[in-house]
């Protein structure tokens, strides 16, 4: 292998790698870069291979295998899997000094290309992807150009002529070839995806305030037809029911009902497409409250959406809500004294106060009501700094010391009191708001979380109640940015406004959710959409379709393949000219004979015609450098057509003379 091809090969090598470098441990990117920076060198400087070198090779080889089950416990999975590969394609390098090494490297870098849309599939990692297949492709057609390297600017245009012609090809298998239910690029279980969207399968003080910190995208929403106005955006999360004195978590609901709980509409449903962004668990987010369940997924005992399994990758939902309903107005008497459960102790003074508000004969929907009232008209304050409550009795602490929090504060002490005071009560964490994007879609992101209560009240089911709304009614008009103080550590677009960052950020969230919609989920119910308005509403009609134009395009391959290959008619201009240099000769006395070469005809011409030996050996010398050699330039080319068009014998025709 030519010194230049090989370094080119490496090159290519570490830059198909390179994103892998801060995934795998520390170690794993120091043992790959020596081995490649080792294989530059030797490349370089000509240095020989080591005595002993296979038996060097296996102990590394061995000593990788065992590293990697050292640091995961396992040598397959994603990361385990992904971090072997990396070691032993750069031992693979090691060894590759014949042709069929090369192609064997080669084709496990498009596999280490592929292995990269496991941990990323936005569009820069598309871009780069693209430009590694751009760059192994051509490194495929160096490796079958023996003797030397090509040049690079050659091999860059003819690996893009080839992508370029296999793309149609690729799009055209991308949208007919019938889809798999799940997302494109499914997760092993030992991905290790974090929970953007930050909500937690638990909530205690502090909790949800961290998850507002951050500016993520949770979700992104389309409706058909117009959004619902902001006091209806409230977005249905995981549900809490069980309280320990420090933290909400799900309980176990479910054991007091058969199915999910029954509710009736008293508005027509919104339709809306949803996209979210993985999170790890097997929650929905939904507007409130969800009509049924998509596919993969069902209803808890809380009406809460929940899939079949954990959501690890972006994930597209089309789903319908109704704002307006009346949900389980007949729950069974189990789970009402489920929700009324607390902690033996604790909390003396939340306690005494319930009781208070309990024994003045006050319905439940007055209680509720006196909650909302000493939240709105004692000096609480709405933050994202309330400070660390400690001790013990953690919600007295809230309501009669600090009264400084955050949603999760106000939504935990509100259901407290309730089911102190004997009302039916729980925790609902989720969203509320979002903020529009560039096209006809919502983002609502991880400083939109939100936790609100729900009280069960006699004829009217479960009823949504948001304690925070009674402190500052502006979170829900406004959303967070339009609820907090300069002070306040509010991210940066959740603070609004128009300036050319906030903007420029907006025009690439737009250009994510095109990428979203229309490629990584694109699955079997858009695939559905998007072919019916193409005229095949079945899976029939798209398979014959995909027959058909395969059928053809491989026709027209097969077409422009033999039309390439057919005899050419015609002559080459640059023959065209000599031969016609040939014939003003003959005429002059000189004609060529058939065995004779262009530079014999030429000696020929030269003795018998002093007069005309420069010109002629000079023409004929640049011909057969044209056509034997280089081929030409294309401004060589004109300069012979022209200096042999423009040629004519001294003296006019001749004789033949005798020689």
């Amino acid at each position: 292998m030519p010194t230049e091809q090989r370094l080119r090969l490496i090159a290519v090598l570490a830059l198909v790698m390179a994103p892998h470098l801060v995934r795998v441990p520390v170690w794993v990117s120091l043992f790959t870069g020596a081995i490649l920076g080792w294989q530059a060198m030797a490349a370089w400087r000509d240095w020989p291979a080591p005595a002993r070198w296979l038996r060097l090779r296996l102990l590394l080889a061995l000593a990788a295998f065992v590293g990697v089950y050292a640091s995961y416990g396992r040598v397959d999975g994603q990361n385990a899997g992904v971090a072997l590969l990396m070691l032993m394609l750069a031992l693979k390098l090691t060894e590759t000094h014949r042709h069929r090494d090369m192609m064997i490297l080669l084709g496990l870098c498009y596999f280490v290309v592929i292995t990269h849309f496991l941990f990323s599939q936005e569009i820069v990692m598309a871009v780069f992807l693209g430009l590694a297949g751009w760059l192994i492709t051509a490194c495929f057609i160096d490796a079958n150009h023996p003797g030397r390297a090509l040049p690079i600017r050659d091999l860059l245009r003819r690996s893009a002529s080839l992508l370029a012609q296999a793309l149609p090809l690729a799009v055209l298998l991308f949208v007919l070839f019938p889809r798999i239910p799940g997302p494109l690029w499914g997760l092993p279980s030992d991905s290790g995806a974090s929970a953007r969207t930050g909500l937690s399968d638990s909530m205690e003080p502090g909790s949800i305030s961290r998850v507002a910190l951050s500016d993520a995208v949770a979700f992104r929403v389309e409706f058909e037809g117009d959004p619902p106005p902001p006091a209806q955006r409230y977005w249905r999360g995981p549900v809490f029911w069980s309280f320990d004195g420090r933290r909400w978590t799900t309980g176990w609901p479910g054991r007091f009902l058969d199915a999910a709980p029954d509710y009736r509409p008293q508005t027509a449903p919104i339709r809306y497409r949803l996209t979210l962004e993985p999170h790890d668990q097997d929650w929905l987010l939904a507007l409130d409250l969800p009509a049924r369940a998509p596919a993969n997924a069902y209803r808890d005992a809380a009406g809460s959406l929940r899939t079949r399994e954990p959501i690890s990758q972006r994930r597209a939902f089309t789903l319908s809500s109704v704002p307006d309903y009346v949900l389980q107005p007949d729950s069974p008497p189990d789970l009402l004294d489920y929700a009324r459960r607390l902690p033996g102790d604790g909390n003396p003074q939340a306690r005494a106060l319930a009781r208070q508000w309990r024994d003045r004969d006050a319905g439940p929907a007055d209680v509720v009501t006196a909650a909302l009232t000493r939240f709105r008209e004692q000096p609480f304050r709405y933050t994202l700094q309330p400070g660390a409550l400690r001790g013990e009795d953690r919600i007295d602490q809230f309501l009669f010391d600090t009264r400084a929090g955050f949603c999760e504060h106000y939504a935990g002490a509100f259901v407290f009191l309730m089911r102190a005071a004997g009302i039916p009560a729980r925790v609902v964490t989720g969203y509320q708001g979002g903020s529009p994007g560039l096209g006809d879609y919502l983002i609502v992101r991880a400083a939109d979380a939100h936790a609100w209560a729900e009280v069960w009240l006699e004829g009217r089911g479960w009823v949504r109640v948001d304690p925070t709304g009674a402190v500052a009614p502006e979170r829900i008009e406004s959303g967070l940015g339009g609820s907090m103080g300069a002070d306040e550590p509010v991210p940066y677009l959740a603070r609004g406004g128009g300036d050319l960052l906030r903007r420029a950020q907006l025009a690439w969230d737009w250009a994510n959710a095109g990428w979203n919609r229309w490629f990584l989920a694109y699955g079997p119910e858009r695939q559905r959409d998007f072919l019916a308005e193409l005229g095949l509403p079945d899976v029939r009609s798209m398979i014959l379709a995909l027959t058909l134009l395969l059928t053809a395009v491989m026709a027209l391959i097969g077409t422009i393949l033999i039309w390439q290959a057919r005899p050419r008619g015609g002559i080459d201009p640059v023959q065209a000219a000599w031969l016609r240099l040939c014939r003003r000769l003959a005429a002059a006395g000189l004609p060529r004979r058939d065995d004779e070469g262009p530079l014999d005809y030429a000696t020929r011409v030269a003795r018998a015609r002093p007069d005309c030996a420069t010109t002629v050996s000079a023409l004929a010398r640049e011909y057969v450098a044209i056509r034997y050699r280089h081929g030409g330039s294309r401004q060589q080319r004109r300069a012979f057509i022209r200096e042999a068009r423009g040629f004519r014998p001294p003296g006019g025709p001749r004789r033949p003379a005798r020689i």
